[in-house]
């Protein structure tokens, strides 16, 4: 197995090419209706799946609409409508808090820089750039999640564990035009493709452009 940066580079291509046209319109499967919504429902996604947040907010976003609606929530409440999401307490705490800065900094508007993004509790590098994306159709990065993480290991594409070291190794690989393509692309591919419990993946069309990744299962991504 090659591992030069271009054999690499021709490697993502290639992977990238056919998430192009599989899923040509890349979106998230998390339902909102404003912008802070989204927000919120990437913090709730984080080691969770998109289906089960949306069963939550389905009632809870009628509720909680405004980043004022968010802020003035009552903690104890709104951690108990959250309490079945995996870290609900954290991933409270940093809702409420984050729509007190989208309030108070950026006048009730959610910002569309990573710069200002990562200023919110609980936004990292990676929501950053989901919520760039899918709000402001601006693609500067790659988020990485745990189904981009995973078939970056299995496309050997980048050798990290840490999220946004693999997004750097991504960015370097992949055409920054394609990079919008990329985590939703990966994401979809991963729920209804190719699932993360070990099992006989040689004909699906990934791993067909790269045989060994059939081999390469990480046992601690989930």
């Amino acid at each position: 197995m090659s591992t030069t940066d271009d054999a690499r580079r021709a490697r993502a291509r290639r992977i990238v090419a056919y998430l192009k046209r599989a899923y040509p319109h890349p979106k998230s499967e998390l339902v909102h209706k404003t912008n802070f919504q989204f927000v919120a429902s990437v913090i709730l996604s984080a080691q969770c799946t998109d289906k089960a947040v949306n069963r939550v907010t389905a009632t809870l976003w009628k509720k909680y609409k405004t980043p004022a609606d968010f802020a003035n929530a009552d903690p104890a409440t709104f951690t108990n409508e959250l309490s079945s999401i995996p870290f609900f307490r954290n991933k409270a705490k940093h809702i409420i808090a984050a729509a007190k800065v989208v309030q108070h900094d950026f006048g009730g508007r959610v910002p569309k820089t990573e710069k200002e993004l990562v200023t919110l509790p609980g936004v990292g590098y990676k929501t950053a750039h989901v919520v760039l994306g899918e709000l402001f159709d601006v693609w500067e990065g790659i988020a990485t999640d745990t189904h981009v993480a995973r078939f970056a290991y299995r496309f050997a594409l980048s050798s990290h564990k840490d999220p946004t070291k693999i997004s750097k190794d991504l960015e370097a690989l992949i055409p920054k035009k394609d990079w919008k393509y990329v985590n939703n692309g990966l994401v979809l591919y991963g729920r209804y493709v190719c699932p993360a419990r070990a099992h006989d993946c040689a004909n699906h069309p990934l791993t067909k452009l790269y045989p060994e990744a059939a081999n390469r299962w990480r046992s601690q991504q989930h």
